[in-house]
């Protein structure tokens, strides 16, 4: 069985609050689970009672989302994510831009890693084609400009897949940048599907892992052995076929254990 850190990320439970995905991630067996931050929502009390969730479950918070990157002044939310993600225990932020400029980008990242330093956390920056950081190289090319040690990169199979990239990039990035990673299936080419194909295959396309056609097991295997895995694994599919959370936690585990133990050992 792996011994790598897997975590429920909180985009398979989209419809459920913080504290439900905590209390479906514990009762699967998950060692860990990611947090969703909906700043118009969220309150002192929401923060107590996500740590309550998580404390009491002896659950591990990996990462709290989402911090996104707009087009002018900074955002106050993005410190009450920040605060909040650092109170419940968590140890990663995730960001993503969509402001065109990437010099402002850099900008406002390298103040995002000074904030989350100051509370004990990773700024994950993730690269997405639907976002204005679209590909891997200009992800590295902001955290290379920025070069601070809070500053780190998430993977996400899909996302590398879709922006053109390869698991071949994979080998020439700084470890030290790595503190997670999410895989997941999907078909070999991109279903051309609604109106934005890129963005419903994100949000509702993806599959459990080993059933599309993606090369994961070469995914899996370009990252450190001991890296945690947070599972991204957004589908419609799954969201109708288990509508309650323990059983569609349940099912995301089972699966992930089940292919990560059939990989052929190196």
């Amino acid at each position: 069985m792996t011994q790598r850190l897997l975590s429920l990320a909180a985009g398979n439970l989209p419809e459920f609050s913080p504290v439900e995905v905590a209390t479906a991630a514990a009762a699967a067996g998950w060692s860990a689970a990611g947090i969703w931050f909906d700043a118009d929502s969220w309150t002192a009390n929401t923060t107590r009672s996500v740590r309550n969730a998580y404390e009491r479950h002896a659950l591990t918070p990996l990462d709290i989302e989402v911090i996104w990157i707009h087009p002018g002044a900074d955002d106050p939310n993005h410190e009450r994510l920040i605060a909040a993600g650092a109170e419940i225990g968590a140890q990663n932020a995730l960001i993503v831009s969509s402001d065109p400029d990437i010099e402002h980008t850099k900008q406002r990242f390298e103040r995002l890693c000074q904030i989350a330093d100051g509370y004990g956390l990773n700024a994950c920056l993730e690269f997405l084609p639907i976002t204005a950081i679209k590909t891997l190289e200009q992800a590295l090319e902001v955290l290379n400009c920025v070069q601070h040690p809070r500053g780190k990169l998430l993977l996400d199979a899909l996302h590398l897949m879709r922006s053109g990239g390869s698991v071949v990039n994979i080998a020439n990035i700084p470890t030290d940048l790595l503190t997670y990673a999410q895989p997941c299936d999907a078909p070999a080419a991109l279903p051309q599907q609604g109106e934005n194909p890129l963005l419903t295959d994100a949000v509702d396309g993806r599959q459990l892992l080993g059933d599309g056609g993606l090369p994961l097991q070469e995914f899996i295997r370009a990252l450190p052995a001991d890296l945690p895995l947070s599972p991204e694994i957004r589908s419609r599919a799954l969201r109708e076929r288990f509508p309650a959370a323990i059983d569609r936690a349940t099912e995301l585990l089972t699966s992930t254990r089940r292919y990560l133990d059939r990989l052929p050992a190196e």
